[in-house]
């Protein structure tokens, strides 16, 4: 086949000798300087351009996301830029490739939970329709919660490690999206979730800022299925920080020498 016939579509960009294209703009004189990172984050994946109300909830997003302190997902780069330190990118792809379902993954782990229980509303309740007052969302959310206990199931976007009675971020990004007209299914379902999962669960939790990520990505009307890069989005700044830091300090290396100068071996469990 010609090389003339080959066709590969896309909606992204494209660049040759003399300009670059991207999302059927000129780079260099309409997007430079005229658009924001979060706007064109939002915009490359959803394949429209948000709102300024989107672009403040979803910015507000990748701050509360960005950085959490000595997580896993901060230590793994560290000690592997010790490892390393020719390799900036290896130690950012291994703090990277520790999103999982304890930390970061809740963000997409939790939209998805919501996305499907929205989408199975008349499976769960007699409801043929969102709810439309608090009663209603409560319904629908005791019968998720029951559903996942049944299943063996957790619920994401329930509890957290460190913040065991109320974690700070929830309200705020609830209020922001409230203020900005975007507190939409997701998040109301998720409110919900934290008003009645006692009642199945036998304790009361708290909703974690990681799982309000999610409902409110899932509002703005981005795939559930890929919110989990938005929190990477996010994560990937905080990590370039303690890089950054680790460049200064050197802490990666005390975390290496103090775990292997206290190493004590035991005989495996023969069980």
């Amino acid at each position: 086949m010609a090389d003339e016939e080959l066709s590969f579509p896309t909606s992204i960009g494209t660049s040759d000798a003399d300009s670059i294209r991207l999302l059927g703009h000129d780079l260099a004189t309409e997007l430079i300087g005229q658009v924001g990172f979060g706007e064109l984050a939002f915009w490359l994946v959803a394949g429209r351009r948000p709102t300024p109300a989107q672009v403040r909830v979803f910015e507000a997003v990748l701050v509360s996301l960005a950085d959490h302190g000595f997580t896993p997902t901060a230590i793994a780069a560290r000690v592997t830029y010790q490892s390393a330190p020719e390799a900036l990118q290896g130690a950012l792809a291994a703090g990277l490739l520790g999103g999982g379902s304890r930390f970061l993954g809740v963000t997409e782990d939790c939209g998805r939970f919501l996305a499907d229980t929205l989408a199975g509303l008349t499976e769960l309740t007699d409801l043929t329709e969102l709810p439309t007052d608090d009663a209603g969302w409560d319904t629908l959310a005791l019968a998720a919660v029951t559903r996942a206990r049944a299943e063996r199931r957790l619920v994401p976007g329930l509890g957290h490690p460190v913040h065991k009675v109320h974690d700070p971020r929830t309200p705020v990004l609830i209020a922001l999206a409230e203020r900005e007209g975007l507190r939409g299914p997701h998040l109301r379902l998720f409110e919900a979730i934290g008003r009645v999962h006692s009642r199945v669960l036998g304790r009361t939790l708290p909703l974690n800022g990681a799982g309000v990520c999610g409902a409110a990505l899932a509002d703005l009307g981005l795939p559930p299925e890929l919110l989990r890069g938005f929190a990477l989005l996010a994560r990937a700044a905080g990590l370039l920080g303690h890089l950054a830091e680790e460049r200064r300090t050197g802490i990666g290396m005390e975390i290496y020498r103090t775990v292997d100068r206290n190493a004590r071996y035991t005989p495996p469990d023969p069980a």
